[in-house]
């Protein structure tokens, strides 16, 4: 652990009274007038569940360090994608919001709960990205190198259920996706999809909450993200992960609300994580920076795949969001009720 790391880490601890209004409530009901950046007040953060730890050791204490950030309290708010936006439409206060698909952040854009443009700044909206990753046991005991070694055998593979967890989500279309790359017919990516399933023995509300089922002891591997398994192996947890040569680049999204109640301190907040101190630290906690500069720091951690594909690879989220979840029609959709797992 590096000096720096080791120095954020005390410096969470030492914040953790100013983060004890934080929790998975809505916040205060005292005052939340507006206040100008540096000028104190409050700020609620509404995210998706993986990112809860940084934030909270790391990233709000170290903003609150800034002179933008002084006197600033944060509360916090995580949960999966899809519940997390749910809970900003039914009215949860939140000055600053950070989910890991388009298409939940598309649904408050919609209703005018965050700025249409807010994919308009250099980093095109988001402050990290990551990769899917194949979280296994010490040592890789199954030896799980390839996307074909999920589906052979009896293996167990645990993943969310990517009707709730943007992050689950997001593996399946990794897996869908590693087989078109591959030269696969759309048909046949289907099938690998729904064998890889057939794997899947639970399905858990949030990537956090998979990831946490993974750590109790069951399953082979854990479909996740990159920086799930760098977090478990920083928090002391026995686990080794295998970055794919085939897997889809995940953008995660953030944006201050159109509503906020101290818009000047939240929209610091936001630029806060696009600095380079800040990029660090999304580094050190195993997502992959936006900052190009602070990216090469890290080429050795962050190798690039030898097939890295995106979303907009495969028709992009609305496309993918039409074809794949939709309630009544989407292909994994059909899938899951063939199997016969809850989508709603």
């Amino acid at each position: 652990m590096t000096r720096t790391r080791i120095s954020r880490l005390l410096a969470g601890l030492l914040a953790t009274s100013a983060l004890a209004v934080a929790g998975c409530g809505s916040g205060d009901d005292g005052d939340s007038t507006a206040a100008g950046a540096g000028g104190g007040g409050e700020i609620a953060l509404v995210a998706y569940s993986t990112p809860q730890e940084v934030y909270g050791n790391e990233l709000i204490p170290a903003f609150q360090q800034t002179p933008e950030g002084e006197g600033v309290e944060v509360t916090t708010s995580f949960a999966g994608s899809g519940d997390s936006r749910r809970a900003v439409e039914a009215g949860q206060p939140a000055d600053f919001v950070h989910l890991p698909i388009e298409p939940d952040m598309a649904i408050l854009a919609e209703q005018d709960l965050i700025p249409a443009d807010y994919r308009d700044e250099p980093h095109d909206g988001s402050p990290q990205t990551s990769v899917v990753v194949f979280i296994t046991r010490p040592g890789n005991p199954e030896n799980v190198k390839t996307w074909d070694d999920l589906v052979a055998g009896d293996l167990e593979v645990i993943n969310a259920n990517p009707f709730t967890s943007g992050g689950a989500r997001w593996n399946v279309m990794a897996a869908y996706g590693q087989a078109v790359e591959a030269g696969a017919s759309e048909q046949e990516a289907l099938d690998y999809v729904k064998r890889l399933f057939e794997h899947i023995p639970v399905q858990e509300a949030s990537a956090r909450d998979a990831l946490n089922t993974f750590l109790s002891g069951k399953g082979d591997v854990l479909l996740s993200y990159e920086n799930e398994a760098v977090q478990a192996q920083n928090a002391g947890q026995d686990v080794d992960y295998v970055v794919p040569t085939s897997t889809i680049e995940i953008e995660t999204l953030d944006a201050v609300t159109t509503g906020a109640a101290n818009p000047e301190a939240a929209q610091a907040f936001r630029d806060f994580l696009r600095t380079e101190e800040a990029q660090r630290i999304w580094a050190e906690n195993g997502y992959r920076p936006v900052d190009e500069a602070v990216l090469a720091e890290y080429e050795q951690e962050f190798p690039t795949p030898e097939t890295l594909f995106t979303i907009e690879d495969l028709g992009g989220w609305e496309s993918v969001m039409a074809e794949f979840f939709d309630l009544d029609e989407g292909k994994i959709t059909a899938i899951q009720r063939e199997l016969g797992v809850a989508v709603d």
